[in-house]
């Protein structure tokens, strides 16, 4: 299932849940790069890594994976957690997608 497309790479971008991580592979198949992730049953998605092939680094791959992503995530009502650097740093520039991040409860532990 195609989730988003990037016209200049022929990029498509989709969920392989069974390997619980998004891929953006080009037109011909190839694996251009991979976002891994972990849900949880209380509606967490949590982004643990992200990897662009060599071939394929500084265009755009990342950002076309995170923008799919993202979108799923909001589209099935998950929220949030970005361990991976780039998800993190990638969300804090586009700031449309930061209504999706997890915020615990503060603690209410008093000494």
């Amino acid at each position: 299932m195609g989730l988003d497309q990037d016209s200049s790479m022929n990029l498509t971008v989709s969920d392989s849940v069974d390997q619980h991580r998004f891929e953006a592979r080009t037109e011909a198949g190839a694996l251009a790069g991979f976002a891994d992730y972990i849900t949880t049953e209380a509606g967490l998605i949590v982004f643990t890594h992200t990897e662009v092939m060599p071939a394929y680094e500084r265009q755009g791959v990342g950002s076309q994976l995170a923008r799919a992503a993202l979108d799923n995530a909001r589209a099935r009502h998950l929220k949030v957690l970005p361990i991976c650097p780039f998800f993190d740093g990638w969300i804090s520039r586009h700031h449309e997608y930061s209504d999706l991040l997890y915020r615990a409860t503060p603690s209410k532990v008093v000494d």
